[in-house]
């Protein structure tokens, strides 16, 4: 992608570095009312107040941040009972700054009786925005400690009973219990946290909570009970859902406040997921399904006392004994919040409180390699003995690329479950774990070729069931049965890219509950390490997945743009603007009078911003307009100026963007989304220049 200017001869970068970074300290500053620290506003307007929205004065508010980042935020979001003041923020294009401001703005010099932080993250840190995952080694990071340290101005003192709730699992690792101390030191707040640990899921949030005393829970606090804890069992199910339901509501949602057309769509999904809600039961179906089948072979005179009993049976663990329920494992939703937290009690008061959390992690592999094990006798072996009768269904080429990934994985897992159910049957208080994954930590290649050929797999699968009719009725016969647990087969091949998350959680629960002078103590961190190390690597390839993604779609939107492809490449946030035109500039900048030119879309990305005109037409008989951007400019973001427009009679929420040859005059429709572009414009700039 072209700069949108020709390289001027007398062009100096040195000069133009000085000239871009001057031009971001001379952006306004105001002191923040909190702890009298600078940091950039926009000027004052007149909004409606949390006292006008939510009610009276004398009744402090809470006021919960939501990062976009969540899965499925939008049911979140109407999840928030009424009086709680929720902030949606984007986790991708806003900055510290931005978000202490949209508090502010909010609060309207009000003080919050608690504030609530929910973010993606896990037991060790808590991913707040775009390039900030604090943890440990950052917490006390000037721009991390500045956030804290006012965020905590905006709540009542602790001795008034103010709080902050993270709903992170902080609590339940030692590195989050760190974390937790440093934010209570910086905010002189009480701070709490869940304690319980939910591999795969966000079912911690239903756990006891460090700091809580009252009976009441922050999750409750905050959340209507029914609706968080549908939210807890199938986020990850709705936010494949929402990707759709986002595309065709927002266009005609477009002008209405964020946290409003997100409370909409949440409210929406959550009023359509009674049939998920059955989808989602597929081991209690799974369960029924063979039993029904098992007292159809046997002809026994009490078709229930069978029943009963094949199903005591199922449900034993892997040490033959039926599992205590706790906030490790999955609930109905029907089950009230107390009863997770007796549950919790229970294991904290046993004698040994590694066992549980030894079992629940054999458990987990067992169920891990139960997912693969479909893949291997549902598909890959049909497959295989269809290529040995001569009667294939595929050719032996491309059963090989689909599968031997997976099978590799398989095996790998197999023995890595056999040896912990060897060390789970020699339980004793002293016995170890952490230098089995050590070991399992050594054949991480297995996983690696995987993960490379995934990509690869997905498109083989994609290719043979459009081209090869045997393999299409192959999947239409398989695909989303008791056999393979209501799951397709792309479905079940998404299970590996999640199991390290889980081994950090789970591995970080046991930590936590493993005396310092335990044999297991330094093998269990160095492997957390290892699987934080790994989990990161996979993180980094979804990333990678979701930003060439995201990219494609931009430039698929706009018309006549260059190619964006580039290495590194990334978008942080896109917002409309208008672009106007004074006619005369000679006059006092307090007089100056703009005309309105056109309507800009601006894409901003981490190395460059592209300016595109919209043009929006309408068709008949339809309330939606259809919008289409056409590209106008880009400027790479080393060599941008930014500077603001001061407030006046005739123009407020102005700003120019200027390039090497070229300016643009541009205005927001409110004030937040100004602030929010040239926070996010600053940041990049920033970043841009050092990089240079």
């Amino acid at each position: 992608m072209m700069d949108e200017s020709i390289t001027n001869p007398s062009y100096s970068p040195n000069l133009e570095k000085q000239q871009v970074t001057m031009a971001l300290k001379t952006l306004p500053k105001r002191k923040n009312v909190s702890s009298g620290s600078p940091y950039p506003v926009l000027p004052q307007r007149h909004y409606g107040s949390a006292q006008q929205i939510f009610g009276s004065p004398q009744l402090a508010q809470r006021l919960i941040l939501i990062s976009s980042n969540m899965p499925a935020y939008e049911v979140l979001l109407d999840s928030v009972k009424v009086g709680i003041i929720p902030i949606l923020y984007e986790h991708d294009g806003v900055t510290l700054e931005s978000l202490l401001y949209r508090v502010e703005k909010m609060l309207q010099g009000l003080k919050a009786q608690s504030i609530g932080v929910f973010a993606e993250g896990d037991a060790g840190e808590i991913d707040l925005i775009q390039g900030w995952k604090i943890n440990e080694k950052n917490i006390l990071n000037p721009q991390v400690r500045e956030f804290w340290e006012k965020l905590a101005g905006f709540a009542v003192t602790k001795a008034e009973g103010g709080s902050l709730d993270i709903f992170n699992p902080l609590a339940a690792s030692e590195a989050g219990v760190d974390v937790i101390n440093k934010i209570s030191t910086l905010t002189g707040l009480e701070v709490s946290t869940p304690t319980g640990i939910s591999a795969g899921s966000h079912r911690h949030v239903c756990s006891e909570w460090l700091g809580k005393r009252k009976a009441t829970l922050p999750c409750v606090t905050y959340f209507n009970e029914s609706k968080l804890l549908s939210w807890c069992r199938l986020a990850d199910v709705l936010q494949e859902a929402l990707k759709t339901v986002r595309k065709q509501l927002r266009p005609y949602l477009r002008e209405t406040q964020r946290e409003v057309c997100g409370r909409i769509i949440g409210h929406f999904m959550y009023e359509s997921m009674s049939l998920a809600k059955i989808q989602e039961n597929r081991e209690l179906a799974l369960a029924l399904s063979e039993g029904l089948v098992a007292v159809s072979r046997e002809r026994c005179e009490s078709p229930l006392e069978f029943l009963a009993a094949f199903l005591t049976q199922r449900c034993k663990g892997a040490d033959g004994r039926i599992p205590n329920l706790t906030f490790l494992t999955e609930s109905q939703s029907s089950v009230p919040l107390n009863d997770f937290i007796k549950d919790t009690k229970l294991q904290r008061d046993s004698a040994d409180k590694r066992t549980p959390f030894a079992r629940e992690l054999v458990q987990s592999e067992k169920n891990y390699v139960q997912m693969l094990e479909i893949v291997r006798d549902v598909y890959a072996a049909p497959l295989q003995a269809a290529l040995s009768s001569n009667r294939a269904i595929l050719s032996a080429a491309n059963v090989q690329i689909i599968f031997t990934d997976a099978l590799a994985v398989l095996e790998m897992n197999r023995t890595f479950l056999q040896e912990l159910k060897e060390r789970l049957n020699e339980w004793t208080p002293s016995q170890c774990i952490g230098d089995l994954f050590l070991k399992f930590g050594t054949g991480l290649k297995t996983y690696t070729n995987f993960f490379n050929n995934y990509p690869v797999v997905l498109k083989t699968i994609d290719k043979c069931r459009e081209s090869v009719p045997a393999f299409w009725a192959f999947l239409k016969r398989h695909d989303k049965t008791v056999g393979t647990k209501m799951m397709r087969l792309q479905e079940l091949l998404l299970c590996p890219s999640r199991r390290f998350e889980e081994y950090v959680s789970l591995l970080y629960a046991l930590r936590l509950h493993t005396a310092a002078d335990h044999p297991d103590r330094g093998d269990l961190s160095a492997a957390i390490e290892k699987m934080k190390q790994y989990r990161n690597f996979v993180q980094q390839l979804k990333q990678n997945v979701d930003r060439d993604s995201k990219l494609s779609d931009v430039q698929q939107a706009i018309q006549g743009c260059p190619n964006l492809q580039e290495a590194n490449r990334y978008l942080i946030q896109t917002q409309d603007v208008s672009q106007l035109i004074c006619p005369n500039m000679d006059i006092s900048p307090s007089l100056r009078i703009y005309e309105h030119i056109r309507d800009l879309r601006l894409f901003l990305f981490n190395d460059a911003l592209v300016m595109t005109m919209q043009s929006v037409s309408h068709l008949p008989f339809q309330f939606a307009s259809k919008t289409t951007c056409h590209f106008l400019a880009s400027v790479v973001l080393h060599r941008l100026l930014i500077e603001d427009i001061p407030d006046t009679k005739y123009i407020k929420n102005a700003f120019t963007l200027q390039g090497p040859k070229r300016q643009w005059i541009c205005i927001t429709e409110d004030e937040d989304d100004k602030f929010t572009l040239l926070s996010g414009l600053q940041s990049a700039v920033n970043a841009a220049v050092e990089q240079k």
